[in-house]
């Protein structure tokens, strides 16, 4: 009797190919979890505002918005069923457009809708780091939605490939972001090159529009470093990519917020170069600060030969934003001492308060504005708040600085 043995031929995988099987698989699952979550149909909203908040958003009193409602002059809130009004955000901004009209000094006509004036540059703030955790998206999107809310016409830029701004605004990178569909699209050197208006979309949130980012956004920091050596006379000046495609769209914005990638890569130099502020994000923990202390370092040289190369690159501001600090954590402390000890005034007043509501939000891929005091508590989301406009204004006031206005920080 013949027995034959069977020999079952195991298959060893290299690095790469257990990579992507772990890529393949994790994208498998997230793809469940997204069908779960968030149906292809869903699509991100804004909460109502109560007539007390857009009292305060708007710098007036109540009466004066119940007032013109009941005129029945204004737009139309729902009614909740307590009888108290809620407005959506498109209704408080045609509301800052109807009071700012009736002010006969310009002024206050300003202070309730504080848009560029003819003459105003548009503001572009950079938010970077190249240390991981040091709270970019989340200074990225606080500052975004804030200054939309103040009435401003905001562009949003996420530079970043792994596309943490653009899933905050409920955009699934990976499905919902096609083949040149970037900023990539705007700067890239080849024919397929597209106008940066192309590329903008707009948000659920009244005021913002969005340039989306993938990781198609990394193929700029291939082909440019190509470019160069084949000397592609359009590669020589690379830094003025995002500036050149900015200016075709500049007229409709009163700023634009760019969220950096954790790299002094080339798409980060272009944004240094077009941005008229810069704000360097940092946790106040000695290895993060070390961390920082070499993205200066570089930042500084990669900037000079820019400027030898002809860039002029001359901010309205530098600063930075302490973030996720722990009032209570004396390290930190001595670590804020520190810091404030050798930069002085260019370490905003406020920090970031580290605070379970900001992870709350963020798992909910929100902002703190978005939140609503009963999914946190009324009091925590309060604090919150607190410290993140303060960090917001602060930044508001440097830009108004940057338009010549007084009360503008220098």
């Amino acid at each position: 009797m013949n027995v034959t043995t069977a020999v079952e031929t195991v298959v060893l995988e290299d690095t790469p190919e257990r990579v992507i099987r772990y890529a393949q698989a994790l994208s498998s699952r997230l793809t469940a979890i997204r069908a779960a979550l968030y149906p292809p149909e869903a699509r991100k909203t804004l909460r109502r505002f109560t007539t007390l908040e857009v009292a305060q958003l708007l710098g007036l009193s109540e009466s004066s918005i119940r007032t013109l409602d009941l005129s029945g002059v204004g737009p139309e809130p729902q009614r909740l069923p307590n009888g108290r009004r809620a407005f959506t955000l498109d209704q408080i901004n045609a509301l800052r457009a109807h009071f700012a009209a009736k002010r006969s000094n310009p002024l206050e006509s300003l202070d309730i809708l504080p848009r560029r004036r003819p003459g105003d540059k548009l503001q572009a703030i950079a938010i970077s780091n190249f240390k991981g955790g040091s709270g970019k998206t989340t200074t990225s999107v606080h500052l975004t939605h804030f200054l939309a809310l103040q009435g401003l016409r905001v562009l949003a830029i996420d530079l970043d490939p792994q596309a943490s701004l653009t899933s905050m605004f409920g955009i699934q990178p990976e499905f919902d972001v096609g083949p040149n569909e970037t900023l990539y699209a705007a700067v890239r050197y080849d024919a397929e090159r597209r106008p940066l208006a192309e590329v903008i979309r707009p948000t659920y949130f009244d005021g913002i529009d969005l340039v989306p980012a993938n990781l198609e956004l990394a193929e700029f920091e291939h082909d440019t470093p190509r470019a160069l050596a084949a000397r592609d006379g359009a590669a020589t000046l690379f830094f003025e990519r995002i500036a050149r495609a900015l200016g075709d769209v500049e007229d409709r914005y009163d700023v634009v917020v760019m969220d950096c990638p954790p790299q002094l890569g080339f798409l980060t130099l272009g944004a240094l170069f077009a941005a008229t502020g810069v704000l360097v994000t940092v946790h106040p923990a000695m290895l993060d600060v070390a961390s920082m202390s070499q993205f200066l370092l570089m930042a500084g040289d990669l900037m000079a030969v820019v400027r030898d190369a002809g860039g002029r690159l001359d901010h309205d501001f530098l600063k930075f934003v302490l973030t996720r600090h722990d009032p209570n954590d004396h390290p930190q402390l001595h670590v804020v001492a520190l810091l404030r000890s050798l930069f002085a005034d260019a370490v905003l007043k406020h920090p970031v308060v580290e605070t379970t509501a900001i992870a709350n939000a963020g798992i909910e891929r929100k902002s703190l504005y978005e939140m609503e005091k009963s999914s946190i508590g009324r009091d925590t989301l309060a604090r919150a708040l607190e410290s993140v406009d303060a960090v917001n204004a602060e930044v508001f006031d440097l830009m108004k600085a940057g338009w010549g206005r007084a009360g503008g920080a220098k």
